[in-house]
C-alpha cells in the first residue's frame, strides 16, 4: 500500500473537515465570543471531543483493528472478521446505552469536574445550570460516535479509509448550520443551538457510516451479547488503550478544568480557540497517519514482515516531522495576525486576540510530539501491547497536572498549553525509547539525515514569517472577505519559503520529488 497516497486521501478529507471546523470556530467567535456562554459551551463540547479521541480515534481502533485483521488472516476471509464485529457490537451497544444514561444523570458533577466549577468566575446558580444543560445536549454524541467508531474500524480494515475520514465533515456541517441559521443576539441562545447541533452531527456521522458499510457488503446483525474469550480480550485492550491513545485529550481536559477553576472568564474559550488552530495540522497529519499506520503495521506484522513494518514507521515519522515542524514555526512566529484575522470580530475583541495568540504559540511547541504519539503507538497496538502506552500516558498526565499547578499561578493562560506540550514531549520520548529498546523500531539512515535539515528549514521559514507579518497585519482586523485573501497569501508564501529551504538544506531533494511522482504514475 502506498503510504503517501493513502495519507493524501485521508488527509485531504480531514483537511476539508478541519477547514470547516475553522469556519465553525470563526462563526463561534463572532456570535458567542469569549465570555461565560462560550466557556460553558466549550466545557460541554470537551466531553464529546475527549470521548471521540479516547474511544473513536484511539481505544476502540487500537484494540479492534488488530484483532479484526488477525481474524481475517487466520481464518482466511472477511466473514470471520465480520462475525467478530457482530460480537463486539452485541457487547458494546448495551454498555453504551447504560453509560449514556448514567452520564445524563450525572451531568451536574461531570460539568463541575470538567470546568473546575468555574471557581474563580463564581457563576450564579442559573449560569451553572445553563452549563449543565449544554452538557446534557452534547452527551448523546458519546454513544453515537462510539457506534460510528466500530463501523469506521471495519471500513479502515478493508482499506476504505476515505469513508471514515469523511464522517467528521458532517458534524462540522451540522454545527455551521446551527450558527448560521439559529444564532441570536444573545450569546447564550447561540451556545444552546450549538450544543444541540453536536448530537445532531453525531447522528449524521453514524448514518453515513451505516450507509457506507451496507454499500461495501457489510451488514451487522444485533446479536445477544456474550462475553466470549475474544470479547474479554477486546475489553481488556480497550481500557488501557483509551488512556494511551487519548493522553493529549485527557491533558487538555485537565488543563480546561484547572483553567476554569483558577483563571478568569474567557480563559477556557481562549484555550479552546488556540487549540483548534493547533488541531488543524494535527488533524490533517496525526489522525491521517494514525488511521493508516495501525492497520498497515498490524497487517505487516501478522504476515511476519517485521522489516517492512519498521520502514513504514520510519517514513511515518519522516512525514510527520516534514509537515508539523513548519506549522510549529508559523504558529510561534505569526500567531497574532493569524488569530486576529480569523477571530477578531463581533463578540471577540483585541484583548481576546492577545491571550489566544500567546496560547497558540505555546500549544504549537508540542505539535510535533502530539503527532508522533499517533505515529509511535501503532508499534505497540499492532503487537497487542496496550499496557505500555497507558503507563506512559499516565506519567504524562501527572506531568501535565503538576505543570499546570506550577505555571498557571505564574504565567496565567499560557501555563496550560505549555504544560500540555511538555507532557506530550515526555510521552513521545518514553514511547520512542521503549520501541528502540525492544528492537521494534530503529531510526534508519534516511530519517537521521533528514531530521536536523527539516528543523533548520522550518526555522528559516519561521524567521521569514516573523519579519513578514508586518505586511499582513493591516489586513488582519477587517471583515473575512478582506482578511482571508491576505492570510491565504501569507500561508502560500510560508509554504513556498519552506519548500525552498528544504531543497537548500537538503531536507527534501529533487530526486525525492521525482521518486514520489514516478510511484504515483506507476500506481
Amino acid at each position: 500500500m502506498n503510504l503517501l497516497r493513502s495519507l493524501g486521501s485521508v488527509g485531504g478529507l480531514t483537511l476539508v473537515s478541519r477547514v470547516l471546523a475553522l469556519g465553525r470556530d470563526t462563526l463561534q467567535a463572532t456570535y458567542v465570543g469569549a465570555g461565560f456562554a462560550s466557556d460553558a459551551f466549550f466545557v460541554a463540547f470537551r466531553l464529546p471531543n475527549m470521548f471521540r479521541a479516547l474511544f473513536a480515534e484511539g481505544a476502540f481502533s487500537a484494540a479492534f483493528i488488530p484483532m479484526f485483521n488477525r481474524k481475517v488472516a487466520e481464518e482466511g476471509g472477511t466473514s470471520a472478521g465480520l462475525r467478530f464485529a457482530e460480537q463486539a457490537l452485541a457487547v458494546l451497544f448495551p454498555i453504551l446505552i447504560v453509560f449514556t444514561a448514567l452520564m445524563l444523570a450525572a451531568a451536574w458533577p461531570v460539568t463541575a469536574a470538567l470546568s473546575g466549577g468555574f471557581a474563580k468566575q463564581q457563576p450564579s446558580h442559573a449560569d451553572f445550570a445553563f452549563a449543565v444543560m449544554l452538557s446534557r445536549f452534547t452527551i448523546p454524541y458519546l454513544m453515537l460516535i462510539s457506534l460510528a467508531s466500530l463501523l469506521g474500524g471495519i471500513l479502515n480494515s478493508l482499506e476504505k479509509f476515505w469513508v471514515n475520514a469523511a464522517a467528521p465533515i458532517l458534524l462540522n456541517v451540522a454545527m455551521i448550520v446551527a450558527l448560521l441559521f439559529f444564532h441570536g443576539d444573545n450569546p447564550y441562545e447561540t451556545a444552546q443551538a450549538q450544543a444541540i447541533s453536536v448530537s445532531a452531527g453525531g447522528a449524521l456521522q453514524l448514518g453515513w457510516l451505516m450507509l457506507a458499510c451496507r454499500r461495501s457488503g457489510v451488514s451487522l446483525r444485533l446479536r445477544r451479547p456474550r462475553l466470549t474469550p475474544e470479547m474479554r480480550q477486546l475489553m481488556k485492550l480497550i481500557l488501557p488503550a483509551a488512556a494511551g491513545a487519548g493522553a493529549a485529550q485527557i491533558n487538555l481536559a485537565v488543563s480546561t478544568a484547572l483553567a476554569g477553576g483558577l483563571l478568569d472568564e474567557g480563559s477556557i474559550s481562549a484555550l479552546y480557540y488556540a487549540d483548534r488552530l493547533n488541531q488543524l495540522p494535527l488533524g490533517l497529519i496525526g489522525i491521517g497517519l494514525g488511521t493508516i499506520l495501525l492497520p498497515t503495521v498490524s497487517r505487516l506484522l501478522s504476515s511476519g514482515r517485521e522489516r517492512e513494518a519498521m520502514v513504514t514507521q520510519n517514513r511515518g515519522i519522516e512525514l510527520a516531522l516534514f509537515l508539523t515542524l513548519p506549522a510549529t514555526a508559523a504558529f510561534i512566529a505569526a500567531a497574532g495576525p493569524i488569530v486576529s484575522g480569523l477571530f477578531e470580530r463581533g463578540h471577540f475583541d483585541a484583548a481576546d486576540t492577545v491571550v489566544t495568540s500567546w496560547a497558540l504559540a505555546a500549544f504549537s511547541i508540542g505539535l510535533p510530539s502530539y503527532v508522533l504519539v499517533k505515529v509511535l503507538t501503532p508499534g505497540f497496538y499492532a503487537r497487542a501491547d496496550t499496557r505500555t502506552p497507558v503507563r506512559y500516558a499516565m506519567i504524562s498526565i501527572a506531568v501535565n497536572i503538576v505543570g499546570n499547578l506550577i505555571l498557571i499561578p505564574t504565567i496565567g493562560t499560557i501555563g496550560p498549553p505549555l504544560a500540555t506540550a511538555l507532557a506530550s514531549t515526555i510521552n513521545v520520548y518514553m514511547l520512542y525509547r521503549t520501541l528502540g529498546t525492544r528492537g521494534h523500531f530503529v531510526a534508519d539512515a534516511q530519517l537521521r539525515r533528514r531530521l536536523p535539515r527539516l528543523v533548520l528549514a522550518a526555522a528559516l521559514m519561521g524567521v521569514a514569517l516573523y519579519f513578514g507579518q508586518a505586511l499582513v497585519e493591516p489586513f488582519a482586523h477587517g471583515s473575512l472577505i478582506e482578511t482571508l485573501p491576505a492570510l491565504g497569501v501569507f500561508v502560500i508564501a510560508g509554504i513556498a519559503i519552506y519548500a525552498f529551504a528544504c531543497f537548500v538544506t537538503g531536507a527534501f531533494r529533487p530526486a525525492d520529488l521525482k521518486a514520489v511522482l514516478s510511484r504515483r504514475r506507476a500506481a
